[in-house]
């Protein structure tokens, strides 16, 4: 039975072994995949058990995305390009570090038929997965993207990679027409996002990264003030899919017993 991780820090959160254990019973694959809580410590000896087929592949979650790319032999162009990796997979006995993010990014966006394209983008959060975010803005040709993040060198060091970008002061809101949540706060129940949207008006549109749980206080504050509202359950899937089509050279379907499995 091959053996497949999601790790991280916080990782309780996690539905990926949900997804994919259910994938595998579909298909008919023999494995298992978990979910493991580490230490910065441990993602050497994680990949040098990719390397030894202890583990047949492995997703990346905050906080290692970056911090795991010193231990891979090669990284995939999208993941050189954000400087972040949340698959991991041997190829030639080699590892490649790689990036879903994006694609589950990008296909979460079309499958909800929103259209980016000339549209002013606030990321709220410079960690995680947002340089994957802003790989997936630009090939879909909006028009500007600012950041703002509670730690502003965090945010000023985004622009190493993304020249183009906007920084805002945490806690003034701009004008905008899609904001997008890409920080942590939200996936514990007391968070309080502690910003004012009260004058940013109706026909936004609001997108939390964060899928479990379905709503967060900044989706609610959104909806309240009548705008369009997602959380992160399709980018959440979409970026799973690919995963494993890159391990099993599957791509399942996306329908609504998948949707409905993770509620």
């Amino acid at each position: 039975m091959k053996k497949y991780l999601v790790v991280g820090n916080p990782i309780e959160h996690s539905l990926s072994p949900k997804l994919h254990n259910y994938w595998f019973k579909n298909n008919g694959i023999d494995a298992i995949y978990e979910k493991k809580k580490i230490n910065e410590d441990e993602l050497e000896s994680l990949i040098r058990d990719i390397k030894e087929k202890k583990i047949h592949g492995i997703n990346v979650t905050v906080p290692f995305k970056k911090a795991i790319i010193p231990y891979v032999d090669e990284l995939s162009f999208e993941s050189e390009k954000t400087q972040s990796v949340n698959t991991v997979y041997l190829d030639n006995n080699k590892t490649i570090g790689h990036n879903t993010d994006i694609y589950g990014f990008e296909l979460g966006i079309k499958n909800l038929k929103i259209d980016l394209s000339k549209k002013k983008i606030l990321i709220l959060g410079a960690g995680g997965v947002v340089p994957s975010i802003i790989f997936a803005l630009n090939k879909m040709k909006v028009s500007e993207i600012l950041i703002s993040n509670r730690t502003q060198d965090k945010a000023e060091n985004l622009k190493d990679l993304f020249k183009d970008l906007k920084i805002v002061n945490w806690g003034v809101i701009p004008e905008f027409d899609i904001i997008i949540n890409a920080t942590s706060l939200g996936l514990k129940k007391d968070d309080e996002i502690n910003l004012d949207f009260s004058r940013v008006g109706s026909n936004k549109f609001f997108y939390d990264v964060i899928y479990n749980p379905g709503e967060t206080k900044f989706l609610k504050i959104g909806k309240k003030l009548g705008n369009k509202t997602e959380n992160g359950k399709l980018m959440f899937i979409s970026q799973a899919l690919e995963a494993f089509n890159i391990w099993h050279g599957i791509k399942p379907q996306i329908n609504n017993e998948v949707i409905e499995l993770l509620d």
